[in-house]
């Protein structure tokens, strides 16, 4: 599990942060400071990128939160197994299965067997991001 750690006030919409042990790009982000003697707090709203769950995160903004560290590689579909495409890195050899589910239907239309893919390893799992 590759992650390191980052105070929640230094994230903005658009990073990446792990809330339930689950991978999840912000979308929406606030700040407000309460009382006199209270700290700010910030309220996160963030998608899974493997659930695509809705996540919700209120907490100071002080906190130290897990950001996930992402590997971006290149790669190759190889075949066609139905619920999974079995994809081939580029650089070492190594080849692999994504689940057809995880990825976004409109990049899903666009992959077939040969296609060449951008992929995330996020905490040990691999997805699918973007053809090549």
């Amino acid at each position: 599990m590759s992650k390191v750690y980052d105070t929640l006030g230094n994230l903005k919409v658009g990073s990446f942060i792990v809330i339930d042990g689950e991978p999840c790009r912000i979308v929406e982000m606030s700040r407000a400071k309460t009382g006199k003697h209270g700290s700010a707090k910030a309220n996160v709203v963030a998608i899974g990128l493997f659930s695509k769950a809705k996540k919700t995160l209120v907490a100071p903004v002080d906190t130290q939160v897990e950001v996930p560290v992402i590997e971006k590689h290149v790669g190759q579909i190889i075949a066609d197994m139905g619920t999974m495409y079995q994809v081939m890195d580029m650089e070492t050899y190594e080849t692999f299965e994504v689940e057809k589910d995880s990825i976004e239907e409109d990049i899903r239309n666009k992959l077939g067997v040969g296609s060449e893919v951008e992929y995330w390893v996020v905490m040990g799992k691999r997805l699918i991001i973007r053809p090549r």
